[in-house]
């Protein structure tokens, strides 16, 4: 009877143990996340200045070539 016993406890633990296991996977996979989210907001933001710079060269140069002529 004693072997019953312990083998219930020992499932028990390996239940809490998984438990842990599971929050320490879920926190390193928001960290990515996060890290992620931030490459891609750095991209975005970079692709919206150089779209305003060339829309801004643009319009200057189209204004100069307006009054020189």
């Amino acid at each position: 009877m004693k072997k019953n016993d312990q083998d219930i406890s020992l499932l028990s633990n390996d239940i809490a143990t998984n438990k842990n296991l599971g929050v320490g996977k879920i926190k390193t996979t928001d960290i990515n996340v996060l890290l992620n989210r931030v490459r891609s907001d750095q991209k975005r933001t970079l692709k919206k200045k150089i779209v305003f710079s060339i829309i801004l060269a643009g319009l200057v140069s189209s204004l100069a070539i307006y009054f020189i002529i």
